[in-house]
C-alpha cells in the first residue's frame, strides 16, 4: 500500500502547505493529496488557496505524484476549465497528476447564485462533466451539446502524452453503482462496505484520506481536532448542502468534543498512528493519505518518517 500525505488548503496557507509537501517527501511519504475548495469549512480553518496555482508550486518543489481530492468540475468551474487545468497539471508534473473528482458541496459551488441541485442531478451532471473532459483529453476539437454543459470548438493544446486518471468519490451504493462506470479509481474517506466492494469487483484501485490530530499530549490533538474540523462529524448530506462557513459551524456546535475523540487519532501515541495506518491497508486499500490537523504538522511528518512509516511497511 502507498502511503502519502494530504495537504489541506483549508486549514494551512501556502507556505505551509509547501513546507509539508518538502518534509513528507523527505520523511517518505510517497504522494500527495491536496484539498479544492474556494471557502474553508468554518472561518476558523481560515485558508482556502486556489488549488491549481499550489499545484503548480508543488510541482517545482517536490517530485511526489499529486492527485485532487476532490475537484468539483461541474459547477463553480466547468468541465473544460477544469480539464485544461488538470491537463497542465499534468504536464507539470510529468505524468504523475491525478485529478479526484466529486459532486461537490454547496459551500464551495453555490457562488455564482445557482440553486444546488439534488445529488441525483448532481451526478448526471459529474458523469457527463467527466465524459467532457476526457474528449478533451484527446487533444481534438470538440463540439458538446449536452443535458448540462456545451462546449463550441474547444481544444487543449498543452497535454501530457497520457491523460489523467479520473478518481471519484463516492458515498453509498447507489453513488457507488453509478460512478464506477466512468472512474478510473475510488477516492474516500471512509471504510464504506456498501462501497468498496462495488470498486473491488471492477479491479478498480481503492484510495482513502483521512486525518490525526499530532500534538504533545491526546487532549492537545482532540483540542485542535474538534477546534478546526467537527465539521468531519457532520452526518449524512448536511456538509454538502449547507452554504457557507457560518452555517457549517452552526452545525457543527452539535458535534461535541467527545465524538471528534472517537473518530480521529490524537496525540503523540506512535502505536496508535501505526494502528490507523494498518486499518487501512487491512480494508484493501491500495493508497491510503493522512492529513494532519493543527499547528503541529512539522513533529507530526517527522515522527511518521523515523517511526510510523518503517513499521507499517515492516509489518
Amino acid at each position: 500500500m502507498r502511503i502519502g500525505y494530504f495537504l489541506s488548503c483549508e486549514e494551512y496557507g501556502v507556505q505551509d502547505l509547501l513546507e509539508q509537501a518538502v518534509l513528507a517527501q523527505r520523511a517518505g511519504f510517497e504522494a500527495l493529496w491536496i484539498s479544492d475548495h474556494y471557502h474553508p469549512w468554518t472561518d476558523e480553518q481560515g485558508e482556502s488557496a486556489f488549488v491549481w496555482s499550489v499545484i503548480g508550486a508543488l510541482s517545482q518543489a517536490v517530485d511526489l505524484p499529486v492527485a485532487t481530492a476532490v475537484t468539483c468540475p461541474t459547477t463553480r468551474l466547468g468541465p473544460a476549465i477544469v480539464a485544461q487545468a488538470a491537463a497542465t497539471a499534468q504536464v507539470m508534473l510529468r505524468g504523475r497528476f491525478r485529478l479526484g473528482v466529486g459532486t461537490g458541496e454547496a459551500l464551495n459551488e453555490h457562488i455564482h447564485g445557482q440553486a444546488w441541485p439534488a445529488v441525483d442531478e448532481r451526478l448526471d451532471m459529474l458523469e457527463e462533466a467527466v465524459a467532457v473532459m476526457r474528449e478533451l483529453w484527446t487533444g481534438e476539437p470538440v463540439e458538446h451539446r449536452g443535458p448540462h454543459y456545451t462546449v463550441d470548438r474547444a481544444r487543449i493544446y498543452t497535454r501530457w502524452p497520457t491523460a489523467p486518471e479520473v478518481y471519484v468519490s463516492s458515498f453509498g451504493p447507489t453513488s457507488a453503482h453509478r460512478t464506477v462506470a466512468f472512474a478510473d479509481g475510488l477516492t474516500t474517506t471512509s471504510i464504506d462496505d456498501e462501497v468498496l466492494p462495488v470498486f473491488r469487483d471492477a479491479a478498480k484501485p481503492l484510495t482513502a484520506g483521512y486525518k490525526v490530530g499530532w500534538a504533545p499530549t491526546e487532549e492537545e490533538g482532540v483540542d485542535h481536532a474538534h477546534r478546526l474540523w467537527a465539521s468531519s462529524g457532520l452526518p449524512g448530506e448536511l456538509a454538502q448542502v449547507l452554504p457557507t462557513p457560518a452555517h457549517i459551524e452552526q452545525a457543527s456546535s452539535l458535534v461535541s468534543r467527545e465524538a471528534t475523540r472517537e473518530s480521529a487519532v490524537c496525540g503523540p501515541d506512535v502505536d496508535r498512528h501505526v494502528q490507523q495506518v494498518t486499518r487501512w491497508r487491512d480494508a484493501g486499500f491500495d493508497e491510503v493519505y493522512v492529513a494532519n490537523m493543527g499547528p503541529h504538522f512539522r513533529d507530526m511528518i517527522r515522527a511518521y518518517g523515523d517511526e510510523v512509516l518503517p513499521r507499517v511497511r515492516a509489518a
